[in-house]
């Protein structure tokens, strides 16, 4: 995910040990990468949510192979630099494992440095193919499907179930929001579903009316939205008051509680392509009471793909009988590994080999339901 850049100074990182004993020899550090901060900072607060919770319960359980493990939270605020940054700190700080970043496009100038450096990276939001594709990577992984399995998943619900007449494809200019919302398009356009306008806008704009206008004019009756909750929240609420009764559907970048906060009634019917809710699955009620238990919410895209994240890196630190993370990563390729998100099993590029995204319709209390 990549956003409006902020400047660095206003951005200290912020480095937090989440842990009440010294470290010795035993600790195995963690660090979790993200947006602790800026307009999507509650995408950095799932992600610490579940890997949080996972550290916690693994270290109560006795820790991994003998190892017990030491968090340390550090904010890119999803801008690239800061990324890079935090990852340099990361490397210097001598730090060997990484759940994050979150935004796509922060997570990928940060690989290539835990790419270099020989430090396993796990993120459990970054969806963008760019991170992985068409690369000889070791030591990076994801724990979310990528925008090319989310895309289709997408355009198919669209083909099959809205049979919309003309449609407009918006995006964020950012390399999340425009390559998923591209795949989207390429799809809808195989199926000879028209796409009047592909256009993108800029993220961190107070007023769409332009864009709207265009909406209207070319009389579009559905719009897909490559981006975030931010720009999707005001796009929703401006288009309802200048009259688009459209349908409007976009990524799990949307998929916040805060998109309604922003649009208010114009949230309702809006479609999202999410993860599927993995806290309702019964095999996982023990973990979500751990979670009540903490105060913290299970319920969103990336909690779980996070714990998921530092179980992995648990079960691989066990089964290899080492910390290394050369000998652990060849282990995370080589292994299945059962999971709050279901068995989890990397392809050589670190992709997941399966992945299933779910649309649901939003509802103006910011509650969700499977899509028709």
């Amino acid at each position: 995910m990549t956003l409006v850049p902020f400047k660095l100074a206003a951005l200290a990182i912020a480095t937090v040990a989440v842990c009440s004993t010294a470290a010795h020899a035993d600790t195995v550090k963690i660090a979790i990468a993200g947006p602790m901060s800026g307009s999507v900072a509650q995408y950095g607060d799932m992600v610490k949510a579940g890997a949080l919770t996972a550290i916690e319960r693994i270290n109560a359980a006795g820790g991994s192979g003998g190892h017990k493990f030491e968090a340390v939270l550090m904010d890119d605020a999803c801008e690239p630099k800061q990324a890079v940054a935090v990852a340099n700190r990361i490397v210097s700080e001598k730090i060997r494992y990484v759940i994050g970043h979150v935004c796509s496009g922060s997570t990928i100038p940060a690989s290539d440095i835990y790419e270099n450096e020989g430090i396993v990276m796990i993120t459990p939001s970054a969806t963008a193919p760019q991170l992985t594709e068409g690369k000889n990577r070791r030591f990076i992984f994801r724990t979310i499907g990528r925008d090319d399995q989310q895309g289709p998943a997408a355009a198919r619900h669209i083909i099959n179930n809205v049979k919309p007449k003309r449609v407009a494809v918006l995006h964020d200019k950012q390399s999340y929001g425009q390559g998923i919302a591209t795949s989207v398009k390429r799809d809808l356009e195989a199926a000879k579903i028209p796409v009047v306008l592909f256009e993108g806008i800029n993220a961190g704009d107070s007023d769409y009316s332009a864009v709207i206008t265009k909406l209207k004019s070319q009389g579009v009756d559905f719009v897909y939205f490559g981006g975030y909750h931010p720009e999707m929240g005001l796009l929703l609420r401006q288009a309802r008051e200048q009259g688009v009764k459209a349908t409007f559907m976009g990524p799990e970048g949307v998929g916040n509680k805060d998109v309604t906060a922003i649009a208010g009634p114009a949230s309702e019917g809006m479609l999202v392509t999410l993860p599927a809710d993995f806290a309702a699955d019964p095999a996982n009620a023990g973990l979500v009471k751990a979670f009540a238990d903490k105060k913290r919410d299970p319920n969103g895209p990336f909690q779980m793909p996070a714990y998921s994240g530092v179980q992995i890196i648990s079960d691989a630190i066990a089964g290899a009988k080492t910390t290394d993370p050369t000998k652990v990563a060849a282990y995370m390729h080589k292994n299945t590994f059962h999971t709050p998100i279901g068995e989890v099993q990397f392809d050589a590029q670190g992709d997941l080999k399966s992945f299933k995204f779910v649309v649901f319709t939003w509802h103006k209390d910011a509650t969700k339901t499977p899509a028709n």
